[in-house]
């Protein structure tokens, strides 16, 4: 499924993403942190939306936190996030191999889109 994101705000926080999936408009905030992480790992933002909006499988974090997987090119997307008051809030991203993380799909301890 295709997303489009129909506008930005920043906030103290991050920035504040608002995106049409579908019929629905959800909206999330990337951290600070988590956008300069997207651009050090080379990534599209667009890339990390729709592994938190469309993941393959999500695992349960550390404190209350979840990390949604979905895979690039022998490589795995991992976007770390919590909620803020039910709006969801990436916290960081990272790169690595799939094969050191992905569990095999299908697992979800949580999902943004049900």
């Amino acid at each position: 499924m295709k997303i489009k994101i129909l506008g930005t705000e920043d906030k103290s926080k991050g920035r504040l993403y608002k995106i049409k999936v579908a019929a629905k408009e959800v909206e999330l905030i990337l951290t600070w942190h988590s956008s300069d992480r997207i651009a050090i790992w080379d990534l599209q933002p667009e890339q990390v939306l729709e592994t938190l909006l469309f993941p393959e499988e999500v695992v349960t974090g550390h404190n209350n936190r979840f990390i949604a997987h979905k895979r690039y090119n022998g490589h795995i997307i991992r976007a770390v996030y919590e909620y803020d008051h039910k709006l969801p809030v990436l916290v960081t991203v990272y790169y690595p191999t799939a094969k050191r993380y992905f569990k095999g799909g299908r697992n979800f301890a949580d999902k943004i889109l049900p």
